[in-house]
């Protein structure tokens, strides 16, 4: 298991290596010069010259990648080249708005898809059995921006029980009003979340009905809930583990989407806006981030699916 822990890890940092490769190489690649972002339009060749030299950017690009990696490794990513503040502190403050938006999303579609994906495929001879199945199907056509704005025509505009969007000044420290701006964009990550997770469950849990283990146990006396509940629920998360980790990453990268819609500054803001500025060490930042937590989300995944089923630890031993 340790080995196998080393050899992912060394994984992560190979991917994450070759993701700031990608991303250095891409910024790079649009045109003009980040200089622009700190003079003006009349800017004179002195002024622009300086400002290049203030950023670096007249440097080789074999310079500027070194100078980029070591910055990297030492969590330093730089000042936004507009407010002049740490992308590091920034990220941090924005994060303590998508994560929990994150979290929240995807445990509440947990306590969804779980139950409902077993009942559909336990109850999938039952009218309510195949109606969840096509729900699910539904569900997964809804795009995550379209939902949210009916919700917000419904529980906003119509009922006015919860705001439209906006996040309090205060923060969490006006705990209330933080939850219930987080209410609406919860609910429209975890149906779409939830819709995608229930098949997977579904397909799981019938692979255990079929599967030879259960029949056993229902012929040594066990009841076919209890078979069901004690042996089939272990064996049936196995498969899904993996598909979590997508989905765990997938409701982040959700989260900077519904974030737009309901005016939240989490990160997604706060790339957009970085795009919109050309403020490179901004959009970096994010990225990498960003980057950094699908890998390690994946990585987590893995080992938890391993941890589960020891079929895959005696695999990794031969």
């Amino acid at each position: 298991m340790l080995a196998y822990m080393i050899r992912r890890l060394v994984i992560l940092l190979l991917s994450l290596f070759l993701a700031a490769i990608v991303l250095f190489v891409l910024l790079r690649l649009l045109p003009g010069d980040p200089a622009n972002a700190l003079v003006g339009v009349g800017a004179t060749p002195e002024q622009i010259a300086a400002a290049q030299a203030q950023l670096g950017s007249d440097q080789p690009l074999a310079a500027q990648f070194v100078k980029y990696l070591r910055d990297i490794v030492q969590l330093d990513l730089g000042n936004s080249f507009v407010s002049r503040a740490s992308v590091l502190d920034e990220i941090s403050r924005r994060l303590s708005v998508t994560l929990p938006l994150t979290l929240a999303s995807f445990v509440l579609a947990l306590l969804i898809a779980v139950p409902f994906g077993i009942l559909a495929a336990v109850k999938s001879d039952r009218w309510y059995g195949l109606l969840l199945s096509v729900v699910s199907q539904v569900g997964i056509a809804v795009p995550v921006f379209w939902l949210g704005i009916l919700l917000v025509y419904e529980f906003s505009l119509n009922l006015r029980w919860l705001p439209s969007g906006g996040f309090p000044l205060r923060g969490y420290a006006d705990p209330a009003r933080a939850v219930q701006s987080m209410i609406l964009p919860v609910l429209t990550i975890s149906i779409v979340m939830s819709a995608s997770l229930m098949r997977y469950v579904r397909a799981a849990t019938l692979e255990v009905l079929g599967s030879d283990f259960l029949r056993t146990a229902r012929a040594l006396g066990e009841s076919h809930t209890g078979a069901l509940m004690r042996h089939g629920i272990r064996n049936g998360a196995v498969p899904v583990i993996s598909v979590l980790g997508i989905e765990l990453s997938t409701a982040f990268l959700g989260a900077v989407v519904v974030e737009q819609v309901f005016s939240l500054p989490g990160m997604g803001s706060m790339l957009l806006l970085g795009i919109q500025q050309r403020d490179y060490p901004s959009i970096q930042g994010v990225l990498i981030v960003s980057t950094l937590l699908v890998l390690m989300t994946g990585f987590l995944a893995d080992l938890l699916q391993r941890v589960l089923d020891p079929r895959l630890r005696q695999g990794g031993k031969q």
